[in-house]
């Protein structure tokens, strides 16, 4: 048996996008995924933005997996069999293995009977498929921020029309990531005005002239932070924690040049040799193996 703060059932887009927001976050997070989604159905991807000619499912697909290692969520190649509320928390049982967690998305298109232990039969309709009946799980049973009536539960798939698209999948898994985030915090105690989190890096230059001053951050966050119900100690730590988060967000412009360097190379690691040859020319090659490099 493993703890965990979160974990993600469902390799696809929204799963993968999900994982990644929470480990981002700083959740421990793991994502099981029996290989079943369906993206490897597709033929071939033109919708997706950020790859103009289109993409393959295979590339795509090992581009979220290293995604979610880049970012510390572990994936495990395993069936969810069932998920039970147990004391507060959520007890996930694998083919292979238990673990427990403070927060579950589910984010398996293909079914959601492991939920039943969990959310009863208010979670499942009969649903009528090429003129046959079968119970599944309801896409109305959470809300459209992916909130769901078990405290802690999240569901961004099944969820109706936003798992027809792989685009529309990928950012609704983003932001149901961002309503537990939200949620979560909420719990830690941080006001409504705060509560919410983006997930940005910012340049130096948004840090300078008075946002360059601690103070001044928090003669914001108290502004909007607005009225609460925290001690003085508290309320100083959360304002703390959340000024030490955005400070924590910038980058020079060496670190952006760094970051857009090994971007770049890691994306080039999935693409074919072939590829990537025929788009450059020599005088490119030559202008790159002359400049200094940390890689």
């Amino acid at each position: 048996m493993t703890d965990r703060d979160a974990v993600v059932v469902g390799g696809g887009p929204a799963g993968t996008t999900a994982g990644v927001f929470l480990a981002r976050y700083g959740l421990d997070t793991v994502l099981f995924d029996r290989g079943a989604g369906a993206l490897p159905r597709a033929a071939f991807l033109e919708n997706y933005p950020g790859f103009p000619a289109g993409i393959d499912p295979e590339t795509l697909q090992a581009l979220l997996r290293d995604h979610l290692d880049e970012v510390g969520c572990d994936r495990i190649e395993e069936t969810v069999e069932r998920i039970d509320r147990v004391d507060g928390r959520f007890r996930v049982e694998t083919t292979d293995r238990t673990t427990t967690a403070d927060y579950v998305v589910a984010a398996a298109w293909y079914d959601g009977s492991y939920l039943r232990p969990t959310t009863g039969e208010a979670a499942f309709h009969e649903h009528v498929h090429h003129g046959e009946r079968e119970e599944r799980f309801d896409p109305d049973y959470p809300d459209a921020d992916g909130r769901t009536p078990v405290e802690g539960l999240y569901a961004a798939a099944p969820s109706g029309d936003r798992n027809d698209q792989a685009i529309v999948a990928a950012g609704h898994g983003a932001h149901v990531a961002r309503c537990l985030v939200e949620d979560h915090r909420r719990a830690e105690g941080f006001p409504e005005g705060v509560a919410a989190h983006y997930d940005w890096l910012r340049p130096d230059s948004e840090f300078t002239g008075e946002w360059a001053d601690r103070d001044r951050w928090r003669e914001w966050f108290a502004n909007e932070a607005g009225d609460h119900d925290l001690s003085d100690e508290r309320f100083a730590e959360l304002r703390e924690r959340y000024i030490d988060r955005a400070f924590g967000t910038a980058r020079s412009d060496d670190d952006v040049e760094r970051l857009r360097r090994r971007g770049h190379r890691r994306v080039a690691e999935h693409l074919d040799d072939a590829a990537i040859l025929e788009a450059v020319d020599d005088a490119a090659i030559r202008a790159y193996l002359d400049e200094p490099t940390d890689r």
